[in-house]
């Protein structure tokens, strides 16, 4: 049997466990992290389905070991833990790559309920790519993706994009002159929780538009929709 397993970083004792028990009960195989450092390191030399994250943590905060995991260009899902007297930046933990968030205190039924969510969502991403794609690479003018690698060349040169960035290109190039609204872009490439924040979809299509396109003010992949959203060139539109 495939069991799933997650990584919690969360210093406080008893909450660490009553999450590997309740977990565990479920099916999955659960490893633990006291302090930032030591999850940081767990979460960059093994393989995890997911990682529950605390927001404070002692040598390293949660906000820290988010951005350090996706820097090192790691797509696990992450579920951050906060306090409700901390103040979360949900922007902020957009940015750095947070797939989802729960405060305490937490009913384990939700905290489960959103753990079964985070990981059916990337189960559902992969093997939508698998189905739809024969090819692990979808070439289009000079822009290369390389699905299974996660990597992206543009004539020949590599371009370095963060994990949603990646998620956000590959969704459209793998439905070429599909329109999407900025909601939809949130609710596939982030998750339902994150409803409302189309800023943050306009911030990744910049960036991303500056990484791909010669000039981004007149963009040959991304195209503008006015009115909806956002769509990916079609070959033919650019002579293939």
């Amino acid at each position: 049997m495939d069991y799933k397993k997650i990584l919690i970083v969360e210093d406080d004792p008893e909450i660490a466990e009553l999450l590997e028990i309740n977990l565990s009960d479920v099916g999955y195989r659960v490893e633990k992290a006291r302090d930032g450092i030591e999850g940081l390191n767990k979460a960059l030399t093994n393989e995890y389905d997911l990682i529950i994250l605390d927001l404070m943590l002692p040598k390293l905060d949660g906000y820290d070991v988010c951005k350090r995991i996706r820097e090192e260009k790691r797509t696990t899902p992450i579920l951050m833990l906060t306090s409700k007297s901390e103040e979360f930046d949900k922007v902020l933990g957009l940015e750095l790559g947070a797939d989802d968030y729960i405060t305490k205190p937490f009913s384990i039924r939700e905290l489960i309920a959103r753990v079964k969510a985070l990981i059916r969502r990337v189960d559902a991403v992969k093997q939508e790519a698998s189905n739809e794609s024969q090819e692990s690479e979808i070439k289009i003018g000079e822009l290369v993706i390389n699905l299974e690698k996660r990597k992206v060349t543009l004539g020949g040169e590599v371009v370095e994009l963060t994990a949603k960035e990646f998620d956000l290109l590959a969704l459209f190039a793998s439905h070429p002159g599909r329109a999407y609204s900025r909601q939809e872009l949130l609710d596939i490439v982030w998750g339902y929780q994150f409803d409302g924040y189309d800023h943050t979809v306009n911030s990744h299509i910049n960036r991303l538009r500056s990484k791909i396109e010669k000039d981004p003010a007149n963009p040959t992949y991304i195209k503008t929709v006015w009115g909806v959203g956002y769509r990916f060139v079609e070959p033919e539109e650019i002579g293939e």
